[in-house]
């Protein structure tokens, strides 16, 4: 029988979701931390990051936000800055950057506007070469100015690496503080939180749209699992699962048209498909097992659906084609395997494995079927992939304490996310963001 966890029995039991992690007691409330990296990369870019002109007088920082996010990444190392500010305007000395072992430098420049906006501007250059990479400017809200230095960490991220960069990307992750449980919408470095919904009751499995702009979720306030769909820019939501039994484990098919659930309807735990934009839409059953199968998560291109089951006496993750059919069983390697997510190029899946009694973050390479452990903690859970697929996030407990984290996909280069307080648990990286500029 798939293990449950005592202290959160009846949350689970209700689910339908009795694959559970060592999510422990609620901690008490935590004072917000900011990002701190550890572990060195194998290759990383040298950058440098000259401060940028005006940003001592502005409510953020712009060079520290980028550099953050640069390291963040595992892509790049920063160069120790001279002291000089320079803008976005003057061709600068490049020998003494280069002489410090630095192959990039961004500069740049932050202005108050008379009407109260700020003015951010940068440029980017390649030391070595001596060639202006380009740069960009936004005249942007104060609130924004965090926004605004993802975007830039995006451009340079992209210039340097030639793949498109996560940095003004969202998440989305649950608190328990005391006896209420929260809903929150970030941004990928945790900054920024803004409540999504608040409830005495619990919230779980959130859920991006493929387009960014709704989340679903499973909440209690009906004293039962239900699903909701809630758009994140109006705080509107509407209800799309609320059938006998429990309703529960909601993921977005890539087109963004129908979910997968976990429903109970028709007895014990088995999988559906249900359209969201019709309302009174009677889900169609995927799974026919006796066995508990929940965890639904759709592979990039829509064509599978993996999803967890203790069909073979243990939770394994397994594979079926997306409109249903014969599982297939895609993990091996130790006896208890729950939570997968898949990278959006289709090369990836992670998952947390118990290991000794202890939960751990694996990914394997889907074309070898080569597992690896990320991590050294005990208490991981939920992974989900960066949208450009080089990065995990996932919750866990570090040093006693509740955690956001990323990791690279070779374990080594781990940061710990800006998070609010309490105990931190199923986080989900959201899809890129179109923007205006």
């Amino acid at each position: 029988m798939i293990h449950r966890l005592t202290s959160f029995r009846r949350l689970l039991e209700a689910a339908g979701l009795l694959l559970a992690l060592a999510l422990g007691l609620a901690q008490p409330a935590l004072a917000q931390f900011r990002v701190e990296v550890s572990g060195v990369g194998l290759t990383q870019l040298p950058i440098a990051f000259a401060p940028f002109r005006g940003q001592d007088a502005a409510p953020q920082k712009i060079s520290a936000i980028v550099q953050a996010d640069l390291e963040r990444s595992g892509q790049f190392r920063s160069v120790a800055a001279r002291s000089a500010q320079l803008d976005e305007n003057a061709r600068p000395d490049l020998v003494p950057w280069r002489q410090a072992g630095a192959d990039s430098l961004l500069t740049g420049s932050i202005t108050r506007l008379a009407d109260g906006r700020y003015d951010v501007r940068f440029r980017l250059w390649d030391v070595v070469a001596g060639r202006d990479l380009g740069g960009q400017s936004y005249a942007i809200a104060a609130a924004d100015l965090r926004l605004a230095a993802h975007r830039i960490a995006d451009f340079v991220y992209e210039k340097l690496t030639g793949e498109k960069g996560i940095f003004s990307t969202r998440i989305a992750y649950v608190t328990k503080a005391e006896q209420r449980y929260s809903l929150w919408v970030a941004d990928a470095d945790g900054e920024s939180a803004q409540p999504a919904l608040s409830s005495p009751e619990p919230i779980i499995s959130p859920s991006w749209s493929p387009d960014g702009r709704q989340l679903a979720y499973v909440s209690f306030e009906s004293r039962k699992p239900v699903v909701y769909i809630h758009d994140v820019a109006s705080g509107k939501r509407r209800l799309v699962a609320n059938f006998r039994g429990s309703n529960s484990a909601p993921a977005w098919a890539p087109d963004g048209r129908s979910l997968a659930v976990t429903l109970s309807r028709d007895g014990g735990s088995q999988l559906y498909t249900l359209d969201v934009n019709t309302a009174g839409a009677e889900p169609r059953r995927l799974t026919q097992s006796s066995s508990i199968d929940t965890e639904p998560t759709y592979s990039h291109d829509g064509k599978h659906l993996y999803f967890v089951s203790d069909r073979g006496g243990s939770p394994q993750i397994y594979r079926m084609p997306a409109a249903g059919g014969n599982p297939e069983r895609v993990t091996f390697t130790g006896s208890y395997n729950i939570s997968p997510a898949l990278s959006a190029d289709g090369r990836w899946l992670a998952y947390i494995s118990r290991v000794s009694g202890v939960f751990k973050l694996h990914v394997m390479e889907l074309a070898t079927g080569a597992v690896t452990a990320l991590t050294e903690t005990t208490a991981d859970e939920n992974p989900s992939f960066a949208p450009n697929s080089r990065l995990l996030l996932y919750a866990t407990k570090q040093q006693e304490r509740e955690a956001l984290m990323t990791t690279t996909l070779d374990g080594k280069i781990k940061a710990r996310l800006a998070g609010q307080g309490g105990d931190i648990r199923e986080p989900d990286w959201g899809p890129f963001q179109k923007t205006s500029n």
